[in-house]
């Protein structure tokens, strides 16, 4: 698959590159397994001297060799010996860019920490002591938010307030979507892409693996996703598990419930069996992959809370595959592929209320997008989005099928709405899979 979209991302790599020609630049680029980093940072510096190393939990001598391997084989660089800490390493290479401006990308940074954990204040010092003379692009790479955030933004780290830029790499927004899949299905269908939607959320590499095999069709997608080889089948236990750490087991049995419809936190509790708000709340803030979903408009500090999977695929692979990994272990992926089938118009009509919020903020005209229900978890609204500076907006009822919208009913919600939408002009829509 070629490269898509990102021209933002590339737009300020190429800018801290300029920027590094007077003194050294540091970058963090930090986004989910898969969201494309790599491919990004490889695609940024095409043409200009490069140096790249990925860090692997390996002894931290054996880690060094290889990397001083490569810095003789990328830039030329002398050695007087073999490099055996990280500390002289860095220093090497940062002395070398007094006189030869070059970029240093570190993949996965986040693992040095299982290295040496004095690599970071290492590089601290280092830094300080190199980043005005030396003319070094560094760009530090991690897919594990939740330590690549306490490395950076803890007041207590030696690196904070160190980088001079920070990338949140995200996933393909719904127009890059629309683009791949028309490029490799020109005539394909509204529900080839929500499905598409469904199984990738955007991210990159899941999104290549379904073009390059010809799945651009939903059955086609459906099929490459429950083969017996597939990768997206082991994908969320490799991509969750060593993020989670001990805890996995809760973490884990917390998603699927959501995935499954349990959005409050009582009925999640009293399935698990303890009071489950500090996972909740390490899903939100540490990690980013549940929201915290309150009325839209509601006051700061409102109960009225319904937990959502905002990762389209996670919410796919906790409702359809982790829940039935006896099934796939004990090769019955024809059963579950039928299951799926069946379920399929009931589960996918939730992604594509998804999806329409991700197409309403992703337009550029709304503030806030979002739900709306009231105490008693009635009248609810599918979706409300804002604009807060024209003081306009749309309410809209979203369905599969439009013929199933009723109209009268979405006259109904809007005017159970509270009086804090009076000062808005609100228009109703009816939005279906028609509107993709």
């Amino acid at each position: 698959m070629r490269f898509y979209d990102r021209e933002i991302e590339l737009g300020i790599l190429a800018k801290n590159r300029r920027l590094s020609q007077s003194h050294s630049v540091m970058t963090t680029v930090i986004g989910r397994r898969r969201v494309g980093k790599t491919s990004l940072l490889m695609k940024s510096e095409e043409g200009h001297p490069c140096l790249y190393l990925y860090v692997s939990k390996d002894s931290e001598p054996l880690l060094c060799g290889k990397f001083q391997e490569q810095a003789v084989r990328a830039l030329g660089m002398d050695f007087i010996g073999r490099a055996t800490s990280f500390a002289s390493l860095f220093e090497a290479l940062m002395a070398w860019g007094k006189d030869h401006p070059y970029s240093l990308i570190i993949d996965e940074f986040q693992n040095v920490l299982a290295v040496n954990r004095a690599i970071p204040g290492a590089v601290q010092d280092i830094w300080d002591r190199y980043k005005d003379t030396s003319h070094v692009n560094l760009i530090l790479c991690g897919s594990m938010y939740s330590m690549m955030k306490r490395i950076f933004e803890n007041g207590d780290e030696p690196l904070y307030g160190r980088r001079d830029s920070n990338i949140k790499l995200l996933p393909f927004g719904i127009a890059t979507l629309k683009e791949i899949l028309a490029d490799y299905n020109p005539h394909y269908a509204a529900d080839d892409l929500l499905c598409l939607y469904m199984l990738t959320g955007g991210v990159a590499k899941y999104v290549e693996l379904l073009m390059d095999a010809g799945a651009t069709r939903r059955k086609e997608m459906l099929d490459f996703a429950f083969a017996v080889d597939s990768p997206l089948l082991v994908e969320g236990t490799e991509l969750l598990a060593s993020e989670f750490g001990r805890d996995y087991g809760v973490y884990f049995s917390i998603l699927q419930l959501i995935a499954g419809g349990m959005t409050a936190q009582s009925e999640i509790d009293g399935v698990i069996g303890k009071n489950c708000g500090a996972y909740l709340n390490n899903l939100h803030n540490d990690y980013t992959f549940v929201g915290k979903n309150t009325p839209i408009l509601s006051k700061r500090g409102v109960r009225n809370i319904k937990w959502r999977i905002t990762d389209p695929f996670l919410r796919f692979w906790f409702h359809y595959i982790y829940p039935h990994l006896n099934l796939i272990e004990t090769n019955q992926l024809s059963l579950l592929r039928t299951h799926v089938e069946a379920d399929y118009a009931q589960f996918t009509g939730l992604t594509l209320e998804q999806y329409f919020h991700d197409k309403a903020m992703q337009s550029g005209q709304y503030t806030r997008v979002g739900n709306w229900w009231n105490r008693r978890g009635e009248d609810e609204v599918d979706m409300v989005a804002l604009n807060e500076f024209e003081m306009t907006g749309v309410v809209a009822e979203i369905k599969r099928n439009h013929k199933k919208i009723s109209n009268a009913v979405l006259e109904k919600k809007m005017a159970a709405l509270p009086a804090e939408f009076a000062h808005y002009r609100l228009t109703p829509q009816m939005l279906s899979l028609e509107d993709m």
